[in-house]
């Protein structure tokens, strides 16, 4: 089974266009969507909504920088923070090219910061050579769902 691409993103155009460039990729990972940072730590730690979810961390986290109730910045700080959530790959998907927004990032742990491009085109293509690297050919770490299929 494929790990679900997680995806938090509150504009709805942004989300969109996310979705239509991550279907045009053609993975076959599901993706799940939530529109702010208290959904995403929910859906993490399997808790609130999503305590019956199933069992297992997503392939990679999308995630927006501005987002209401907990930022991405703050999703962040608590997923490298938990031990069972540090290694998923997370992905800094915003608009903000504030030098600020980006060494912050990077000093809690972002895998890669990707400012939206503005052009549809350029927009569908960044993203989905993002879903090609993370969800297929990333190699995830020892113990990860992907890594012990692989070595059966």
């Amino acid at each position: 089974m494929l790990k679900p691409i997680l995806l938090v993103e509150d504009d709805k155009r942004d989300l969109e266009l996310t979705l239509i460039a991550l279907e045009r990729s053609q993975l076959a990972n599901d993706v799940v969507v939530l529109r702010d940072g208290a959904q995403a730590l929910e859906y993490l730690d399997r808790q609130g909504a999503h305590a019956d979810r199933a069992d297992g961390n997503p392939a990679v986290i999308l995630l927006d920088l501005k987002l209401p109730k907990v930022t991405g910045l703050e999703v962040l700080q608590a997923v490298r923070a938990n031990p069972s959530l540090r290694s998923i790959p997370v992905v800094m998907l915003t608009s903000s090219q504030e030098e600020s927004d980006v060494l912050r990032s990077y000093e809690l742990g972002v895998n890669a910061y990707v400012v939206k491009p503005v052009a549809f085109d350029r927009f569908v293509s960044a993203i989905a050579e993002l879903g090609v690297f993370w969800a297929v050919l990333n190699e995830p770490p020892p113990g990860s769902l992907k890594a012990a299929r692989k070595h059966e």
